[in-house]
């Protein structure tokens, strides 16, 4: 990559990085706050380019979502097909919970002080005219492995594929062309409890051997792991990808363990179905078997414009 000039806006393909901020916010009933919030998101390139100015070689990248609640007061604009607010998934067991979100910022880098750095400026920017509704800092962590000890982010597309399962192309229409369906999930783990569980039986509610990450079959109980039940397939067999961009967060201090689950799409229902398969079940009742474990506190939708639409917000 060269490190010539900074990243691509709304490039939601952009490296993984050391660092990672999550930043979901809801917009503020202030007199100005629209107004505001459409200028600030308008405007995210100039901001993002005075970041990364500093170092061009720390993959500086900031992707702005929309969520459903705010998109027709915000952008005046018709809305993306499939965004709405995020779905509570009740399985047996387990709860998919929604919460809420209007905007939200996936701000990375190689530096954790341009990360910084740009959520100050940014937030200086929007004032009163935001409450904050989750802020979590992520950390790559070894080889790209979670807190639970495994690699996360095998299955992610690659080459041609890449913008094939993420971007929404061109013909659909010009609101949405070039943009991508985005959800979030804030996950804490119970450490201790899966740290007490044979590698063998992580393995196997994994779906893949934990030090040399080489895919498993599932167990012939009919209980289907992570990795099966995060396959969607049509009735043609054809996978369908997303791509995420997962990262661990915590302080052990304060036994707080956790991943921040993210995932980018052009089609919405291959995320959702993936979450009805791990909190239902495949079939009804099998549940995610990490879920036992892991617990989301978050979640929530968005919409990712091309960076073309988001700068046109602020042209009147």
């Amino acid at each position: 990559m060269s490190h010539r000039v900074p990243i691509e806006p709304q490039r939601v393909d952009a490296p993984l990085t050391q660092s990672a901020t999550f930043l979901v916010l809801s917009v503020t009933e202030s007199p100005d706050a629209i107004r505001t919030v459409r200028k600030a998101v308008a405007g995210i390139d100039d901001l993002t380019k005075n970041v990364a100015i500093r170092d061009l070689s720390a993959s500086f990248a900031c992707t702005v979502g929309i969520g459903s609640d705010i998109w027709d007061r915000l952008t005046g604009l018709p809305r993306p097909t499939e965004l709405h607010p995020f779905r509570t998934i009740k399985g047996g067991v387990h709860t998919a919970i929604s919460t809420p979100g209007d905007v939200f910022f996936h701000i990375r880098s190689e530096r954790r002080d341009l990360c910084f750095e740009f959520e100050r400026q940014l937030m200086d920017m929007l004032g009163d005219a935001v409450a904050v509704v989750d802020v979590t800092v992520g950390f790559r962590y070894f080889d790209v492995r979670d807190v639970l000890g495994f690699v996360d982010g095998t299955a992610n597309p690659v080459g041609a594929a890449l913008p094939a399962s993420v971007l929404i192309a061109e013909e659909e229409n010009e609101v949405v062309a070039g943009g991508s369906y985005v959800v979030l999930q804030k996950y804490v783990h119970d450490l201790k409890a899966w740290q007490a569980l044979p590698t063998e039986q992580q393995e196997a509610i994994i779906g893949r051997t934990k030090f040399d990450n080489v895919e498993l079959d599932d167990a012939e109980s009919g209980q289907k792991s992570h990795k099966t039940l995060n396959t969607i397939e049509d009735e043609n067999g054809e996978e369908y990808d997303i791509l995420r961009d997962n990262m661990p967060f915590g302080t052990p201090a304060t036994g707080e363990f956790g991943t921040y689950f993210i995932g980018y799409s052009r089609r919405l229902w291959v995320i959702e179905r993936m979450l009805e398969r791990m909190f239902v079940g495949n079939p009804p009742g099998l549940h995610d078997r990490i879920l036992d474990f892991s617990k989301p506190l978050t979640g929530t939708t968005f919409f990712v414009p091309s960076s073309s639409l988001l700068a046109s917000l602020d042209s009147d």
